[in-house]
């Protein structure tokens, strides 16, 4: 993979830390900051929010399919193929256990109609990789901790 192709700030190298802030707004709404934009989350109205917003969990399934989409639209364009038409559709289960979780995700690439058949495996394998992707599959280190 090529260093265009990889997810990363101009302004950041790998160990640097990525910043974001994320505020309570009303109810069960939160606005996160990050690198000037900002994105809402609320949660459904069956679950006590007022649906202002997708999910965190939602979030995350997008972060994941737009991640694959992305090394996917990228594979695209090293190899002179229109972006056209290009999607990615995802499906996600909860766990029925505790902890709470995501239990599955689905995804599949719908790639442009142009795309010659040689080139379907190798839009898959990179897609595969997207940064997201591998760290589901190498999950980083977690630390939850309080402000004194």
């Amino acid at each position: 993979m090529t260093d265009t192709a990889r997810e990363k700030s101009a302004t950041q190298g790998p160990e640097e830390a990525h910043r974001l802030d994320v505020v309570h707004v009303e109810g069960d709404a939160y606005a996160v900051a990050v690198r000037g934009h900002r994105i809402l989350v609320d949660q459904p109205v069956d679950a006590g929010g007022k649906d202002t917003a997708p999910t965190p969990t939602e979030l995350f399934a997008a972060s994941l399919a737009t991640c694959v989409a992305f090394y996917a639209g990228r594979y695209l364009l090293r190899h002179g193929l229109p972006r056209e038409g290009l999607r990615v559709r995802t499906e996600f289960t909860m766990a029925a256990d505790r902890p709470a979780r995501v239990a599955t995700v689905r995804i599949v690439i719908v790639p442009p109609p142009e795309l010659p058949e040689r080139r379907r495996a190798g839009l898959l394998a990179v897609a595969s990789g997207c940064t997201v992707h591998n760290t589901l599959h190498r999950p980083p280190e977690v630390g939850i901790e309080l402000e004194p």
